[in-house]
């Protein structure tokens, strides 16, 4: 994709022109690249309760994430400055290096029935294993169309688990679903509501609740990048290769020790992955909390990456995550700009999606560490924070820039100078 070079270089029209070429794109999908308002008050009202108007967030897209040889674009719609940016280094830096590949890619869903108080909840647990194909069979027999597109439900699984405080003792029964294309709540909830009468039968007892779970440790994208040291130098430090390898992996290592440093560790990863998930029509909060929920699976908070040194010298780098994303309903269908997305993406499927944004994510830690480790976050970060801070003291598109320059000389910045610095361009 030749055409996508310097792509931060171009101005917005030029941008939205290169993308208006991508032959995955529509008639609509045009027309609304160059509209300023992509979501009618219609559709808006029927999305949310109580709507008064829109909210709007920027789109852009990091080009030329290259996954197993293949290229994709990541649309990514966020408020924050150099997101998007880092996330586009960080993979160009891969791509030089052979780009992403998929390590893992798996996609089902977890539902959950407890029930408490049973007299003999062994003996439940006991009933209700016995019955586990028939339960599977009543929870596809209430969801025919999924089973007719080859997901459904899986599997089933029971544990007895207590509270923290030791008063209540739980039977709880997963069900593990393949929701294909979709996010999947319709579809768990619609089952575990199907098997709980069943449930309650064998155990002699009123289930508390059936619900979906976001914690998709069976829905897990694992993706890893090998990079030669000689890609990983920087301009404006005298540190070699070797040496930022080093401090990459020493990072990281911060990170598996220090819950302050992995809480922001996973907090860079989630501000790709967040705005990919966004831009997508997918749910932002469900990835987020399953994503720190996964975090803890060794029983303490833990970097969701890990870095390290490859047999021949490269900075190796893996990340896992639970990414349950959906290409079909909610409102992926309904939000003309989840539809312009996907469309940009070049992604066909739901699993697709998945490690594209797992790449996101992965891409946004390596630039983040190399920045931490050698000129530090500010140097990147800071052109477009003053850009923020120009637009904000009311600089128009052609002053921004000079500002911008001006504001680069200043010892400490806010904004106070910032005006005072405007009216010398007035």
């Amino acid at each position: 994709m030749t055409q996508f070079k310097q792509f931060y270089k171009k101005t917005q029209r030029q941008r939205q022109e290169i993308l208006a070429s991508l032959p995955t794109l529509t008639e609509q999908d045009k027309q609304l690249l160059f509209q300023s308002n992509s979501l009618s008050s219609d559709i808006a009202n029927t999305i949310t309760e109580n709507n008064i108007g829109l909210y709007a967030i920027p789109l852009g897209v990091a080009p030329d994430i290259v996954i197993d040889g293949k290229t994709y674009l990541a649309p990514m719609a966020t408020e924050e400055p150099s997101v998007i940016a880092a996330a586009s280094f960080g993979a160009q830096i891969i791509k030089k290096a052979g780009g992403f590949h998929i390590l893992k890619n798996d996609r089902y869903m977890i539902g959950e029935i407890a029930l408490c108080q049973l007299d003999d909840i062994e003996h439940a647990k006991m009933n209700i294993e016995a019955q586990k194909d028939t339960l599977l069979s009543l929870a596809n027999q209430s969801y025919p169309s999924i089973v007719k597109r080859g997901g459904g439900a899986k599997n089933l699984f029971i544990d007895i688990k207590t509270s923290q405080d030791k008063t209540h003792t739980f039977l709880i029964i997963y069900l593990m679903v393949d929701t294909k294309e979709a996010m999947g709540a319709n579809i768990l909830n619609t089952m575990l509501e199907a098997i709980k009468p069943t449930i309650e039968t064998l155990a002699n007892q009123s289930a508390i609740m059936s619900i979906l779970s976001n914690y998709a440790n069976h829905s897990l994208t694992s993706i890893s990048c090998q990079i030669p040291v000689s890609l990983l130098t920087t301009l404006n430090t005298n540190l070699t290769g070797e040496q930022v390898r080093d401090k990459i992996i020493q990072a990281y290592q911060l990170a598996t020790a220090d819950i302050y440093r992995a809480t922001t560790h996973n907090k860079g990863i989630m501000n790709g992955i967040s705005a990919v998930v966004l831009a997508t029509g997918n749910d932002t909060r469900a990835i987020e909390a399953g994503a720190h929920a996964f975090a803890t699976h060794t029983g303490t908070y833990q970097p969701l990456t890990v870095w390290e040194k490859a047999d021949n010298g490269d900075l190796k780098g893996t990340i896992t995550i639970p990414l349950p994303v959906g290409y079909v309903g909610g409102s992926i269908n309904i939000h003309p700009s989840a539809v312009l997305s996907q469309h940009i993406s070049q992604t066909t499927n739901a699993k697709e999606l998945a490690t594209l944004i797992a790449s996101i994510g992965l891409a946004q830690n390596l630039a983040a560490l190399r920045a931490l480790v050698s000129e530090g976050i500010q140097h990147g970060h800071m052109a477009l924070q003053l850009k923020s801070l120009a637009l904000s003291v009311g600089a128009t598109q052609d002053e921004i820039p000079l500002l911008v320059e001006k504001l680069k000389q200043e010892k400490v910045v806010n904004q106070e100078i910032a005006k005072k610095l405007l009216q010398t361009l007035k």
